[in-house]
Formats: C-alpha cells, sequence, structure tokens
C-alpha cells in the first residue's frame, strides 16, 4: 500500500519507511511496527504497536508528520478506526475520526502536507466499495469525496504524485480482477481515469512512488499466477511502461513505500505457499532491484507500509 512524500524530495531529507501490522506465521495477526532506516537500510522494531493485531489495513504519511494506518481486520472483525504514528517520536495515537464503514483492502495515498486518501475496499457485508475517505491532516478530519472509484473494487494498489494527484490501479470487483487505473486530481479532488493501464488484469498489488516522476505498481496476482513484474507511471504523461528488473519473486499481498528521490522498498508479502520477510529495493535513479540484508521481524503478508521522508 503506499508512500507519499513531497514532490523533489532530497535523499538528506529522508528519515525512515514503516512497515505494519500484517498476518505472520499460523496466520496470526500482528501488531508491530518495523521500521527502515534510510541512511543505512537498517531495521528496528518501534515500541509502539497498533492498537490491535490487524491486518488488510491501508497506509499513507504526511511526511516529518505523521504516517496513518486505516481500516483492516482483526479478530473481532472489520475495522474503521485509524491509528497513526507521529515522527520523530514514533509514538501511537489513535484518531477520534474513523473511516465512514469498517472495511479491510482498501488502497491508500497520500498529498503530502495535505491530505491522505482511503479508496474503495470491502465491508463486513462483504460488499466492495467505491468510495473515497479523506484525512484533511491540519485537524484529522474526516470527509468524504463525492468522487468515486470508476467502480467498487478492492486489493487495489495507489501511490501519489505529491502537489498533484493520486492513483489507484487494479484491484478485484468480486467478479474479475482489473487493469485500469483511476486518477484524483488534489486540487479539485476529481476523478479520471487514465488511457494507460496495467499490463494485465492484477490485484493483491501494492504501490509507491518517487513523487514528482513516477508511480510504481508492484507485485500482485492476475488469477493465475503471482507476479514479480513492476509497472512503472510516467507522471508527466501517465504512460505506462513495465521495468526489467523485477521483485525476487512473485509476491501478492506485501507493503510497499518509498524514500521519494532515491528508492522504493516492497517488503514481506505471500509467495506460492509461504509468507516472506524480505525487502526488495528499487532504485530510482536507474530503476534496479537490489534485495536488502535486513529483513522483517518476522514473516508476514496482508500488512501496510509508508514512509516518512522528512521536510521537504
Amino acid at each position: 500500500m503506499q508512500i507519499l512524500a513531497g514532490v523533489g524530495a532530497a535523499a538528506a531529507a529522508a528519515v525512515a519507511g514503516y512497515f505494519g501490522g500484517g498476518r505472520g506465521p499460523a496466520n496470526v495477526n500482528q501488531s508491530g511496527i518495523d521500521k527502515i532506516t534510510f541512511a543505512d537500510d537498517s531495521k528496528s522494531t518501534l515500541s509502539a504497536t497498533l492498537t490491535t493485531a490487524r491486518f488488510l489495513m491501508g497506509g499513507f504519511a504526511n511526511s516529518s508528520v505523521a504516517g496513518y494506518f486505516g481500516g483492516g481486520g482483526d479478530s473481532g472483525g472489520y475495522l474503521s478506526g485509524i491509528d497513526k504514528i507521529t515522527f520523530p517520536a514514533d509514538t501511537k495515537s489513535t484518531l477520534s475520526a474513523t473511516l465512514t464503514s469498517a472495511r479491510r483492502v482498501t488502497a491508500a495515498m497520500a498529498n503530502s502536507g495535505t491530505a491522505g486518501y482511503f479508496c474503495g475496499g470491502q465491508n463486513s457485508a462483504g460488499t466492495n466499495l467505491s468510495g473515497i475517505d479523506k484525512i484533511t491532516f491540519a485537524d484529522d478530519s474526516k470527509s468524504t469525496l463525492s468522487a468515486t472509484l470508476s467502480g467498487i473494487r478492492f486489493n487495489n494498489g495507489a501511490f501519489a504524485n505529491s502537489g498533484v494527484a493520486g492513483y489507484a490501479g487494479g484491484g478485484d470487483d468480486n467478479v474479475s480482477r482489473l487493469s485500469g487505473i483511476d486518477k484524483i486530481t488534489f486540487s479539485t479532488d476529481s476523478k479520471s481515469t487514465l488511457s494507460a493501464t496495467l499490463t494485465s488484469d492484477n490485484a493483491d498489488l501494492r504501490g509507491m512512488a518517487n513523487s514528482g516522476t513516477a508511480g510504481y505498481f508492484t507485485g500482485g496476482h492476475d488469477g493465475t499466477n503471482f507476479l514479480s513484474r513492476i509497472d512503472k507511471i510516467t507522471f508527466s504523461t501517465d504512460s505506462k511502461s513495465t521495468l526489467s528488473a523485477t521483485l525476487t519473486s512473485g509476491v501478492q499481498s506485501m507493503g510497499a513505500m518509498a524514500n521519494s528521490g532515491v528508492a522504493g522498498y516492497v517488503g514481506g508479502g505471500e509467495v506460492v505457499g509461504a509468507a516472506v520477510s524480505r525487502i526488495d529495493k528499487i532504485t530510482f535513479s536507474d530503476d534496479s532491484k537490489s534485495t536488502l540484508s535486513a529483513t522483517l521481524s518476522g514473516t508476514r503478508y496482508y500488512l501496510s507500509a509508508f514512509a516518512d521522508s522528512g521536510t521537504l
């Protein structure tokens, strides 16, 4: 699910990315939050945890201020609550505002400095959603856009070109997997749909962005295969290309976030027959892939992620 830094983030300003929640071994839900420090790609684990052990959340960040994990599910059912991790103390609080309804597998993205958006998902009745909830960072209040996604969908991926627009792509409408990409223009909160599409129908994918330059849809499942593919949306033209680099293996339901201007990170997820703890890194200057020596605290999937790229 993704991270939003602001336009033109500099490597010197970047701080860290965060992977939270998910399901671990024996399908046990997780409340822990791992932190990847960008200066050396090392991993630590916060003393703060999510309010409950939960999975299938959405995540975004108001860079240099706070990150948000919203919705998801826990042992009691579907959730509407939103946990906030305040930077740099890495303390956790819970917003009084909640999502319009309890939901899982919602995509999330942020216009850093202004607002974050939770897009689509599935509610406790099993109904897929097209609505978009907006969290205004100035007061952590929630509103709901009049614009909606092109159709009901869950398990989609999202990222943003902060200050300009957010993108939500792929997903599942309970009939089929999807390849379309919707664009939310932040100045008007209006929705349009790109002529470019994902390489194939794809759900359980995740997104991350090099704000000001391009966004990346990573991994997922096309209904037959776990995918290692990385599709790239160039913001200047909203065109799609596909990287020659791929993830280490086909994977779905991972977390993704980015140190905007430098690199994106894809952590955890489900591969054929297992969950993983690895973290792949996409270096934006040449779109190459490497794998960190650091790993998540344990194997996990259905997790979420965001990043603090510092003062922009």
